[in-house]
């Protein structure tokens, strides 16, 4: 963060501090937790979870033995300090690893002086904007079979992802919660280990890596990619209560002759409902995916700004995810630019 607020400086953008608000209850990450990552991946060897090994999963797991350290604590150095040296003192009794805190506590007390004036109450300062009228987005960093309790554990991250870390990460109530907007890409990837039924490891599957620009945004790890897979949209939605979903990349498919989607899977010879997701890695490495095929529209979609823009059979393909998903679409993306987007007359059809 210290580096991305220093580029926008560098780049003549001078209020990003008086812009940027930080929770006093957020939990602070420090290296040692980014080493103690490293050795439980190197630990667990060819059963390694595939983390980004920044130290998440410890972080969390700090927060949840009630010993982790807050954004909070940084308003009193003195417990602060205190807190630290007792947090990684345990650690380090459990772990066993060297540590430079000396050099650590005095970049932190650096950061500090940076800090103090961007944090704040957040659960207060929403509560303010939400009484005032004003209108909150809050964006999920992860993708729903990520989420510690509901996804493919334990290939998953530390938090909730799906939309009730909106009330258990943000201190919003659910009936605040006006509405939930599903974002799913044209085809499916996955970062990290665990299964993936739709999983393409042919040239196919390469060219969507590489056209779709795939590639992980904290590590650079290349993504695993694979055709759309509709039981986890509706097993998604199952969690999420999707209003409508924003369909992103139906670009990276324009070169294809011939599309597929995943529209069920079978386990041990029987259908599973639409919503269904097996619980265990087992059951889910076991599925069958049945298929639809369709045929692709091979031609440019870039300048496409509604539905009867596009191709006739881009057109089915996104009728058919609609009619598969229960869900209408209300955004498609149609080109790597921000702008590069189909907005009129998706949820209409």
């Amino acid at each position: 963060m210290m580096k991305e607020l220093k580029s926008l400086s560098d780049a003549g953008i001078t209020d990003a501090q008086k812009r940027l608000k930080i929770s006093d209850r957020a939990h602070l990450l420090f290296d040692f937790h980014t080493t103690i990552d490293g050795m439980q991946e190197k630990g667990l060897k060819n059963e390694s979870i595939g983390t980004t090994k920044r130290g998440i999963g410890p972080c969390y797991a700090s927060k949840i033995t009630r010993n982790g350290v807050r954004v909070g604590d940084l308003a009193d150095w003195d417990l602060f300090a205190k807190k630290y040296n007792t947090l990684l003192s345990a650690l380090q009794s459990q772990f066993g690893f060297e540590h430079n805190a000396k050099e650590e506590l005095e970049r932190f007390r650096q950061y500090r002086e940076v800090l103090k004036p961007m944090v704040v109450d957040s659960v207060h300062l929403l509560h303010e904007a939400l009484s005032q009228g004003k209108t909150v987005l809050a964006e999920g960093a992860n993708a729903a079979l990520l989420d510690v309790d509901f996804g493919t554990y334990p290939y998953v991250t530390s938090s909730s992802t799906s939309a009730g870390g909106i009330s258990t990460g943000l201190g919003i109530p659910p009936s605040k919660i006006g509405s939930i907007i599903g974002v799913v890409k044209a085809y499916t990837t996955r970062v990290g280990s665990g299964p993936f039924p739709t999983e393409l490891t042919d040239a196919v599957g390469e060219g969507l890596r590489a056209k779709g620009a795939e590639f992980g945004t904290t590590t650079g790890r290349p993504r695993r990619c694979g055709w759309l897979d509709i039981p986890v949209v509706q097993y998604s939605h199952a969690l999420n209560g999707y209003a409508s979903l924003n369909i992103t990349k139906l670009d990276v498919l324009s070169e294809l002759a011939e599309i597929k989607i995943g529209v069920a899977y079978k386990l041990r010879g029987k259908v599973l409902p639409p919503g269904l997701m097996p619980a265990t890695l087992a059951d889910l490495s076991a599925v069958e995916v049945v298929y639809e095929t369709y045929k692709g529209w091979q031609s440019d979609i870039s300048k496409c700004k509604k539905f009867t823009d596009l191709p006739a059979p881009a057109r089915a393909y996104l009728k058919r995810v609609e009619v598969l998903t229960g869900i209408p679409i209300s955004w498609v993306g149609v080109g790597a630019g921000r702008l590069d987007m189909a907005t009129q007359g998706f949820d209409a059809q």
